[in-house]
């Protein structure tokens, strides 16, 4: 009989409906309670810098305490005095303040994780100006180059020669001078000596010089005097050299079949100047230049006013009146 009865304390205990902590340690507090503590805690941190003001001693913690009742009592919420007593304490811990980790390869290696987005854009921008720079230096300085040099030889190779060639057979087939044609072969030998020491300026001015006596032989015109009304038909001078005698001048123009004016390269023996004109003084002696003036004084027309005429194939006109070939720019 005694074995069978149990004492009123076990029996209670084991009719209760309350949970019993685990063996070995105290049961975590709720997670609702966990929450209000850190509002708790927000509330001491950032409303009105009340943390400051109040919690400067420790006297003061019934106050504090007190006044946050009030807090949540105005917003309907109850809140334990273990739960108080436990974010005053936890804002005396930090707590719930951040912490960041110490400095170290580990965090150096998360923070490059974290802002890889941000350093790869960096990157790309890194990477895009030093290719606009490298493209800027090869689309502006190094490919024209290398069609500067592509171009010159082509032109050495290509160019240069076929120009050449195709000047001399033009000078041969219209040249009736001889000399012209041996200048023509001449100069084309002298291209050549040029392209074969690569010497581009030298090629390119002996090409010139067989364009221009080919543009010389191939050239057609007539020195017409002047005798429109109002206009000198011809003028004298008095040379620098020689005060007591007198040099004279008719004053002619260049026209095509066509009668349009045709530029010539003249040499002056005034100044040594040579320019491209159109109208220009033929040296002449006293004896032409006076006929030449009583024709015009006649009836003010010159019937004879052809004083030469380039045919081609020839370099220089042939003069129907007798002149040196001296000329003049200006009167």
């Amino acid at each position: 009989m005694a074995a069978s009865q149990a004492t009123p304390g076990a029996a209670s205990g084991a009719a209760s409906g309350e949970e019993q902590p685990p063996q070995g340690g105290a049961a975590p507090p709720p997670l609702d309670d966990v929450m209000l503590a850190m509002d708790v805690v927000d509330n001491l941190r950032h409303a009105d810098r009340l943390v400051e003001r109040e919690l400067g001693s420790d006297a003061r913690d019934a106050e504090l305490k007190e006044r946050l009742r009030r807090l949540y009592a105005a917003q309907g919420i109850e809140v334990p005095e273990r739960i108080l007593d436990e974010g005053v304490a936890a804002l005396r811990e930090d707590r719930f303040v951040y912490q960041p980790p110490p400095a170290g390869i580990g965090r150096s290696l998360a923070l490059l994780w974290v802002r890889r987005g941000r350093m790869m854009k960096i990157a790309a921008v890194a990477a895009g100006v030093s290719a606009a720079a490298g493209g800027g230096w090869y689309f502006g300085v190094q490919l024209p180059e290398e069609r500067r040099i592509a171009a010159e030889h082509q032109e050495l190779a290509e160019t240069i020669p076929q120009q050449a060639r195709s000047e001399l057979e033009r000078v041969v087939a219209v040249s009736e001078e001889p000399a012209a044609t041996q200048e023509a072969r001449d100069l084309a030998a002298a291209v050549d000596v040029a392209l074969a020491a690569d010497d581009a300026p030298a090629a390119r001015e002996k090409l010139s010089a067989l364009t221009d006596l080919r543009k010389r032989l191939e050239q057609s015109y007539t020195l017409r005097i002047l005798s429109r009304p109002g206009e000198q038909s011809g003028v004298w001078r008095v040379p620098r050299s020689n005060p007591n005698a007198r040099n004279y001048y008719i004053l002619v123009e260049a026209i095509d079949a066509a009668g349009r004016p045709v530029e010539l390269v003249v040499h002056s023996e005034e100044d040594n100047k040579t320019e491209r004109a159109n109208v220009f003084g033929m040296r002449v002696d006293e004896q032409t230049f006076d006929r030449i003036r009583a024709d015009k004084q006649d009836d003010g027309i010159i019937e004879n006013n052809r004083f030469g005429e380039k045919q081609p194939g020839y370099l220089k006109p042939q003069f129907y009146f007798p002149t040196p070939g001296g000329v003049i720019l200006s009167w």
